[in-house]
């Protein structure tokens, strides 16, 4: 029988024993003061699931002003650092691979996570969403625009978790410049209306992140380095489509055909944009020719679709995210066209093991 496209190995800057990736997926664990990844409870969730060809963790804040979610794990502090060392060794052992995904959610966050000081953003421009707080899910309030000392000390916050996270003993980083946080806030007309050098033409509107990534790689290797984007992002976080959104996303990626990284990892929308003006309905086919390097695609895939994206050439590996959740050995049921396992949402952001590793192995 012929060979999945997805149980084949990757070797391009990357080395991956397959193209079947665990997408980053916020799950809102690290239920203790200091928010750190433990073992018992993250290096067991991973570990599990280290069959992937490459796992790619949830969202990691780079410092206390980037959280925006209850529970997330962070990668600045020394406890922090020690707690994701016994998640990649758990990982490692298992002979897998594992970025960690930096994140700062920028706006879409709430006064409650910042001792009652304004989260911050491109622009002083509410996004009319809601946090998800410890006291239940409050809505956005309009954040502060930030300042040049701002943004020079984010990118800092970046570089120095990039050095954490090799520290910690990760293969590499993603960059999260997607889903409406605080890169792709940046990138948008919607939220972003500055008048200085981080504002206004695509290549200011832009600036913020290749100066996070030009400080990240001083410290990481480019090849260990992945981006993240959802273009087309549409009605979510207060995020819109104009007539730049698209271009924008153009140059970055055709901008970034001068760097080595790992891939860019992009997300078909999230939502029908079919009658969206501006918007691209087909993410992976658009950009696919604009770029040179490894091109990662996500969106709803299953196993059917994601082989014949692969076989079309649109991209070159695919992430799953909630059949992740429910099925730890998601790539040996792809392989043996086994059932795959309903996942329970209620308890996505849950705290405790209850929907998180406990769901059973095929062979259980």
């Amino acid at each position: 029988m012929k060979t999945q496209p997805l149980l084949t190995p990757y070797h391009k800057n990357i080395s991956l024993p397959n193209r079947v990736v665990m997408a980053p997926m916020t799950r809102s664990r690290a239920d203790n003061t200091e928010k750190v990844a433990t073992d018992d409870l993250q290096g067991l969730y991973y570990e599990q699931r280290a069959s992937a060809g490459l796992i790619i963790t949830e969202g990691s804040q780079v410092s206390k002003e980037a959280v925006g979610y209850i529970n997330t794990p962070g990668i600045h502090s020394k406890a922090q650092v020690e707690g994701w060392k016994k998640v990649t060794q758990r990982v490692h052992d298992k002979d897998g691979t594992i970025f960690i995904q930096l994140w700062h959610v920028g706006r879409i966050s709430h006064p409650d996570f910042h001792d009652g000081d304004l989260p911050v953003s491109a622009s002083a421009i509410n996004p009319n969403a809601e946090s998800y707080t410890p006291n239940g899910f409050k809505d956005t309030v309009t954040p502060k625009a930030m300042t040049i000392a701002d943004i020079k000390r984010t990118v800092e916050d970046f570089k120095n978790a990039a050095a954490n996270a090799v520290e910690a003993g990760f293969d590499g980083i993603e960059l999260h410049s997607s889903n409406g946080y605080l890169f792709h806030q940046f990138f948008n007309n919607c939220s972003n209306t500055r008048t200085d050098d981080y504002g206004g033409s695509i290549e200011n509107k832009t600036r913020f992140f290749f100066e996070v990534l030009d400080a990240m790689k001083t410290v990481i290797p480019q090849e260990k380095i992945g981006v993240r984007f959802n273009p087309s992002l549409h009605g979510l976080f207060g995020m819109t489509v104009d007539e730049d959104t698209i271009p924008t996303f153009e140059y970055i990626i055709k901008k970034l055909n001068a760097y080595n990284l790992a891939y860019v990892h992009l997300s078909e929308p999230f939502t029908d944009v079919t009658d969206v003006p501006f918007a691209v309905t087909d993410i992976a086919k658009h950009f696919r020719p604009l770029y040179n390097g490894t091109l990662m695609i996500n969106g709803d895939f299953d196993r059917d679709k994601g082989n014949m994206i692969l076989e079309a050439g649109d991209a070159d590996l695919v992430a799953y995210g909630k059949p992740f959740i429910s099925n730890p050995d998601l790539v040996a049921r792809f392989e043996q066209d086994l059932e795959l396992a309903d996942w329970d949402k209620d308890t996505f952001y849950t705290p405790g093991k209850k929907g998180y590793t406990d769901y059973p192995f095929a062979s259980e």
